[in-house]
This record gives structure tokens, C-alpha cells and sequence, in this order.
């Protein structure tokens, strides 16, 4: 006799290594996957489940997100995310990195969560250079071998500084890249590379990066996949042109689904079972789509234990009652199900240090900080401007006209906004300005200090008194505003310390001279 603590009958299995569903008995032992096959003899079972042809898969792997995107703690996602099926997660946590250092960051792995949470080294804190952003905290060398010794730590996480990398053999990006392959040989390295090609993504590769989880298009996807790239489609690269592709080549091996970012209100309503669905609305079979979730994000992080139903693997499993519409009915952890073990309204479990809760020291702003003035003894002026794309987180430079009074630029009249961002960590509240193109509709303003990824205060509005006190209108709100401070994603952002042309890394001046 075989004594068992779970027994699975009448269940159409997922087999990730023949991907097909299999009618076959499953087993769950010590909280994994243990004998599986038609009509197992001799099994004694402390309980048994009749799923009556209900489908079960393996839980859903998400192999790059940031948890801080759904403005949660690790308890709090997990217990929001585990319902959409999520079981295991490879979180990025370089917003709080950025903000507080490695001490933050350490606060932050320490939170508890019901699901499985491992850890990339954040390995752009700052995204960029000290010169070009003020952030919280610097992620260096010494911060890395500390990290790489923890187990939590399985990725080097997106690489971002793309100068640094392809051009500075002495940049602190590369440093952090050749520790990790001295100390990690086998740990996989991920990286953003947005809009990068030909030779700049044969030197991007060349560094050792093997991933890119930004926007993708048919034929960015097959040049870097055709390049040695594992690529991580996310929402805004899902089409039905990009499914397509992958279908035709057969890059199923290559590609894994991914969330990256997913805001609070949408975590309401789904997760990463989401991509899947919208995969197999868009033309690719159930089975395929569900190994994009699953097998070939475990097998890209190296979690060998999971991402199959299989013996010894870890028995994280999501019911389906319809697979072609990707319905869930219930979700397991080591083998028990989520409604006996996560309690959906309960508070305890996380706490941060005093000095990460209370992060935020900038001095009061009055209407007289806000006005842009000019030394150009001229009646109008020439200004660089932010355009911001209606739809993603892209940008272009622009530039426009403005009249001069008295020394002070007149840009309220010109459709334009004014954006700000203050430095929050120094307590000085040094102040940085630039003119948006397709910004605030209407008078007002918005601000946060969710600002891609230096996280510095950052304001945009059209009228001056609503600047710190709506009417913004874009695909996505809130990453297409906090993501005008991200210094690596194209084509021009603002940080504390001014404009910057994100390519070439050159401070823009707001006047055109």
C-alpha cells in the first residue's frame, strides 16, 4: 500500500513535456507532485478530489513583474494574485531599491506571502548614473555579493543602462554583470532593450543579457530571438500580428508571458491569466498558451520544481472547468486549495522599518517656485518639449515658441503643461522643469512620487496654484506619467536634475539656444 495526502481523479492533466491533456490519476505527497498514471494501484489517500473532467495545470509562473506596480506588500499581492491562478512569481523589486537602498530591499523580501516570491538583484539602482538622477539608494558591487548570496535571489534583474552596457567596459552595470557571471555562472541575466537593434543589440548581447521583456514587434521579436534572446511578451506587446509569429516560427521554447507592471485597480480583475486568455483569443492553441505560463518561464529561472505536473515538482496546480476560455475554479498551494488556506480579508503579516514608511522630505512649494523665468532679454523663446505618445510610455522631443513678459515665460496659453520633479531625498527640494506636449487636459494637475525609477516628486499640470493640490488622459495613466522620469525608456525624460535625451544620455536644455 501507498499512503499518499492527496488523490486527483477524473481529471484532464496537463502534460508540459508532450503538451496534451492526459486522462490520468494524480497524487500529492509532502506538498508535491508524486505518482501519476491510469488507475494507480494500492494508493491510500488522506483525501480524495473528484474533479468530474474538470482540466488542472500547473500554476502559473510570472518570471518578471514588480510587485510596488500594484502599489501592494508581497503579502498583499500574493493573496490578490493567487486567485488568477499565479503561484510563483520572479519579482524585480528595484522601485523600493531606488527609494531605500538595500536596506529596503531587505525589508522587502523579508514580508511574507502565500505564494512563491523569488528575487532579481536589482541591477540598476540608479537606472542610469548619479549625475543624470538622485535616488534613495545606489545598488553597487558590494550590494550585489551580498544579494547573491541569498537563495530568495535567482535573476539579475533588467538590465537598463544601455550606454553603460554597450559602451563602457568600466561602467558599474558591467561590473555587476561580470560578478554575477563569476559567482552565478548558470543564474540568467534579464535586461531591457527597447527600440535596440543591429549592432546595438548584438553589443547589448554581448554583454551577457539573454532577455528583453520591453515592446515588441514581429520583427524585433525574431531579430532577438534569432539573436540568442529569450523574450517575455508582456499586454502592450500581445497581438494577434506577434502570436502569429510566434506560431509560425515555433518559437514557443523562446518566449514566456510576463506582467511587468500591473496597477492595483487591475489586479482586481486578473493577472497574468489574462495574457493566457487573450494568447488563445488571438489564435495560439490552449496548450501552447499554457506553457508560455508555466513551463517555459520555470525552465528560464531555473525553478526545475515547478511549471510541471510531474513527480517531486511542487504540487501548485489551477482547475480549469473550461480550458479554451481559460476559466478558473480553483487554485492549490502544495497540494491545498487557496480558499482553505488564504484568508481573502486578513491584515496581518506585513511591516516596514519607520525610516521606509517616512520617506518623502521635500519643503512646502509656493506659486512663486513654479514660475518660469528667463534671462534671454528677448520677447519670446524657443523651449524643448516632451511629447507623449497617446498610447504606451514613448515619448519624442519636440520644441515650441513661447512669448516673454517681464522676464517671465508665458506658457499656460499654448497648450502646454508644466512638468516638475523635486528631489525628495536631500530635504533641500532641489527643483527640475520641462514643457509637455499632450499632457493635462483642461486646468489642473496631478503629482506622485511614483516616478519611474529615481521616484522623486513629480508634478505636471496647466494651472500653477492646481500644482500640488485632473484630467489626464492616456491608454495607461499611470505608467505613461510616472514613466516621464524614466531615464531608459525612449526618447526623452526628466529627472531632478533636468531633461535628458535618453539614448545618448546628454543633459537637453529647456531653452533652445
Amino acid at each position: 500500500m501507498t499512503n499518499v495526502d492527496l488523490l486527483i481523479k477524473n481529471a484532464r492533466v496537463y502534460n508540459s513535456y508532450t503538451k496534451t491533456f492526459n486522462n490520468v490519476d494524480v497524487t500529492v505527497k509532502d506538498g508535491n507532485f508524486y505518482w501519476i498514471g491510469v488507475n494507480l494501484p494500492d494508493i491510500v489517500a488522506e483525501r480524495t478530489i473528484d474533479l468530474k473532467g474538470f482540466s488542472i495545470i500547473p500554476g502559473l509562473v510570472d518570471a518578471h513583474m514588480h510587485i510596488e506596480s500594484s502599489m501592494a506588500t508581497p503579502t498583499n499581492f500574493g493573496r490578490a494574485a493567487v486567485k488568477f491562478g499565479t503561484t510563483t512569481v520572479i519579482a524585480d523589486a528595484h522601485e523600493i531599491a531606488n527609494v531605500a537602498g538595500i536596506n529596503g530591499l531587505s525589508e522587502f523580501m523579508r514580508q511574507p506571502s502565500c505564494i512563491s516570491v523569488f528575487y532579481a538583484i536589482p541591477s540598476s539602482v540608479p537606472s542610469t548614473t548619479p549625475a543624470m538622477e538622485t535616488t534613495g539608494g545606489i545598488i553597487g558591487q558590494d550590494e550585489v555579493a551580498t544579494l547573491l548570496n541569498d537563495p530568495k535571489i535567482i535573476c539579475l534583474g533588467e538590465a537598463m543602462n544601455f550606454k553603460g552596457i554597450t559602451s563602457q567596459p568600466q561602467s558599474l552595470i558591467r561590473k555587476i554583470i561580470k560578478d554575477c557571471r563569476n559567482i552565478r555562472p548558470t543564474m540568467p541575466l534579464e535586461g531591457h532593450a527597447p527600440k535596440v537593434s543591429g549592432k546595438d543589440l548584438a553589443d547589448f548581447i554581448n554583454s551577457g543579457i539573454t532577455s528583453d521583456h520591453t515592446f515588441q514587434t514581429p520583427s524585433s521579436l525574431i531579430e532577438k530571438i534569432t539573436n540568442g534572446m529569450f523574450i517575455e511578451i508582456q499586454q502592450k506587446s500581445l497581438s494577434t500580428e506577434i502570436v502569429k509569429t510566434i506560431i509560425e516560427h515555433q518559437f514557443y521554447e523562446h518566449v514566456a508571458q510576463v506582467t511587468d507592471d500591473v496597477m492595483a485597480d487591475d489586479l482586481r480583475s486578473g493577472h497574468l491569466n489574462r495574457l493566457v486568455e487573450q494568447t488563445i483569443k488571438f489564435g495560439m492553441a490552449p496548450e501552447e498558451a499554457i506553457y508560455l505560463a508555466t513551463y517555459t518561464p520555470a525552465r528560464r529561472m531555473g525553478l526545475w520544481d515547478r511549471g510541471s505536473i510531474a513527480p517531486g515538482r511542487i504540487a501548485d496546480f489551477v482547475v480549469l472547468s473550461d480550458v479554451d476560455n481559460f476559466v478558473i475554479e480553483d487554485v492549490f498551494l502544495h497540494g491545498n486549495a487557496v480558499t482553505d488556506i488564504v484568508a481573502p480579508d486578513a491584515n496581518e503579516g506585513s511591516s516596514f522599518d519607520s525610516t521606509i514608511a517616512d520617506s518623502v522630505h521635500v519643503p512646502v512649494l509656493t506659486e512663486s517656485d513654479l514660475l518660469i523665468k528667463t534671462a534671454m532679454q528677448r520677447d519670446e523663446v524657443a523651449v524643448n518639449t516632451v511629447q507623449i505618445s497617446a498610447t504606451g510610455t514613448f515619448t519624442k522631443r519636440g520644441q515650441v515658441s513661447l512669448p516673454v513678459i517681464n522676464g517671465q515665460v508665458q506658457w499656460q496659453e499654448n497648450n502646454l503643461s508644466l512638468l516638475m520633479v523635486q528631489n525628495r531625498y536631500s530635504g533641500h527640494g532641489e527643483l527640475a522643469f520641462g514643457f509637455v506636449e499632450n499632457g493635462v487636459k483642461g486646468h489642473g494637475a496631478i503629482g506622485a512620487t511614483w516616478a519611474h525609477d529615481h521616484h522623486n516628486l513629480m508634478i505636471m499640470g496647466t494651472d500653477i496654484p492646481s500644482m500640488r493640490r485632473l484630467g489626464y488622459q492616456n491608454s495607461n495613466e499611470i505608467m505613461s506619467f510616472s514613466t516621464l522620469s524614466l531615464l531608459v525608456s525612449p526618447a526623452i525624460k526628466i529627472s531632478d536634475k533636468g531633461l535628458f535625451d535618453v539614448k545618448t544620455q546628454q543633459s537637453i536644455p529647456m531653452f533652445v539656444k
